[in-house]
């Protein structure tokens, strides 16, 4: 049966969309999770993935037009199919051109997939079921961090239903479909495989015991029953009453922009009254906080209050002396891909470390004199990188990575900058770096990072990366080794600058420098072809006016 696939509203904001590139033409077959287009929004440009599989049989955005949210972007089915009744409705939202039973074209292309073709044909009118979505290429698994709607509560279109929590961010999950929420199939802090049943949306009243089941039977990872949810429901709602409540524990809900905002602002959130679905955080309620408003009232209620009534800090856990303590904190999703990705490459690709001392007084003087110009803020980091994307279009063998009958050799230079963030490690990458110069890897890293600390980053901007660079010389790390990031081959690990006595000339004089640390892996690189690597990022590092020829 032929499926007819939208155009996806990508972001919260997002009214229309333009397709950058097709990945797939007319007579292509497709699988799930293939890539069928590159499609600019309002903030990115972002990969889309088919959650079909078939044969792409019509392509209705070409590459370089704009069309609205839900214009009819492609259609999958059986190669040959009849598609003639699809296509009488043109570009028309989904919506009104199909019956809820059928389930509009967007919510097939984003989450119902995965449902047994049984079920999807025995499913009551207007009935629609939500499973948990595939938001990165790499994510298996995901976790919901928050609910932001209870059963029984009403759904509109665009309406977040839920933050998930996926190998590389936390990110929100909206409705493309309207009713009412039926059924929560995973609970918050719960952790289930793609496309089990996260939620039923339908016409309120409806009976969907059996549709539940049905998936239990399947094996998909799923909650208790309604009757379970509406019992639990009155804590999530006692978590998003009041700023007063969630100050004592309670989770704050706000949304991502929101939080970046007031991370910006420096605002704490337990200050700031939500207006938003559930008493959630939005833009404009930062926007329009105004501190000395919310001072008096806040001074007048701790005065009038009991004491033990008080929003009181995190208390300290009392550990009397001589006895034992443990804490168990649960592993986050990101937490757990990164063990598991870590382990999966120290153990298969033989590592091997080189290091190398560089002087730093030459660099040192160059960094001072390019941030003499004005709006201009290059860091020793950001000079590093610029020496590895030079110095890998000079060495390619060291920007490859190995498959088991052949080793991909790199052309272009795209260098990942790992971040520590609160709840792990993310690499977001510099595409194209070597095309970049020294002020733009500048700014570019400082978004980079200041977005996945905020876990605003998307997952296209953590992919792709030929190479890695790990700083800890901030931290007065002088020297350390790194675990490759697969599929590299290879990673720079930076020291700090230490100042100490070096031989000039013959010479004892006080001078500043670095130590750098390559790993390899042993199955692409050689020693001899890090060494000479090294030696080239050594040459555009002690000498910063050749990164300029």
């Amino acid at each position: 049966m032929a499926i007819k696939v939208t155009m996806p509203r990508l972001s919260d904001t997002m009214t229309e969309g333009t397709v950058a590139t097709w990945l797939k033409k007319v007579g292509d077959k497709i699988s799930e999770g293939d890539i069928l287009a590159e499609i600019e929004t309002d903030k990115a440009t972002m990969e889309f993935e088919s959650f079909n599989e078939g044969t792409l049989l019509h392509i209705g955005i070409q590459a370089g037009e704009t069309a609205p949210v839900d214009s009819l972007l492609a259609i999958i089915g059986n190669e040959g199919e009849d598609i003639s009744a699809l296509l009488a409705g043109g570009d028309a939202p989904a919506a009104a051109e199909a019956p809820k039973a059928e389930a509009a074209p967007a919510v097939e292309a984003k989450t119902e997939t995965a449902a047994p073709a049984k079920a999807a044909t025995e499913l009551p009118k207007g009935v629609i079921v939500v499973t948990m979505p595939r938001l990165s290429d790499t994510m298996t698994e995901g976790t919901v961090a928050t609910w932001l709607k209870k059963v029984g509560d009403a759904v509109a279109e665009g309406d977040i239903l839920a933050e998930i929590e996926t190998d590389k961010a936390t990110m929100e999950f909206e409705s493309f479909n309207e009713g009412t929420l039926l059924y929560i199939g995973i609970q918050e802090g719960n952790t289930a495989p793609v496309d089990s049943l996260l939620a039923i949306i339908g016409p309120a009243g409806t009976d969907i015991s059996g549709i539940a089941d049905n998936y239990t039977a399947g094996g998909a990872a799923t909650a208790s029953a309604p009757a379970t949810e509406e019992k639990a429901a009155p804590a999530a709602e006692k978590a998003t009453e009041a700023v007063a409540e969630t100050s004592n524990g309670g989770r704050i809900l706000a949304s991502p922009l929101a939080k970046k905002i007031a991370s910006d602002k420096g605002i704490q959130l337990t200050q700031v009254k939500g207006s938003g679905e559930n008493g959630r955080i939005v833009k404009s309620d930062i926007e329009n906080f105004t501190p000395a408003a919310q001072a008096q009232p806040t001074a007048t209620a701790t005065a009038a209050a009991p004491k033990a009534d008080a929003a009181p800090a995190a208390p300290k856990v009392f550990v009397p002396a001589g006895e034992v303590f443990t804490e168990e904190i649960k592993n986050s999703q990101m937490r757990k891909i990164i063990a598991k990705r870590l382990a999966e490459s120290l153990f298969t690709a033989p590592h091997y470390n080189l290091v190398i001392e560089v002087s730093m007084d030459e660099a040192m003087g160059a960094r001072a004199t390019i941030n003499t110009v004005p709006d201009t803020k290059v860091s020793f980091n950001d000079m590093v990188i610029k020496a590895c994307a030079l110095a890998l279009k000079k060495h390619p063998k060291i920007n490859s990575q190995w498959k088991e009958d052949a080793i991909i050799i790199n052309h272009h230079v795209n260098i990942g900058v790992a971040v520590a963030v609160e709840d792990g490690l993310v690499v977001p990458v510099l595409k194209f770096t070597d095309a970049m110069s020294l002020s733009q890897i500048g700014a570019s890293v400082r978004d980079l990072a200041g977005r996945a600390k905020n876990k605003k980053l998307g997952p296209q901007e953590m992919e792709g990366s030929t190479f890695t660079v790990s700083n800890l010389g901030m931290f007065g790390i002088t020297e350390f080794n790194s675990i490759i990031n697969q599929p590299n081959s290879a990673i720079l690990s930076v020291g700090a600058i230490v100042e100490k006595p070096v031989v000039k000339n013959g010479q004892i004089v006080v001078g500043n420098t670095m130590m750098l640390s390559l790993a390899c892996d042993h199955r692409t690189i050689d020693g001899a072809t890090g060494a000479q690597f090294l030696q080239t990022l050594k040459q555009y590092i002690e000498s910063p006016v050749t990164m300029l020829a």
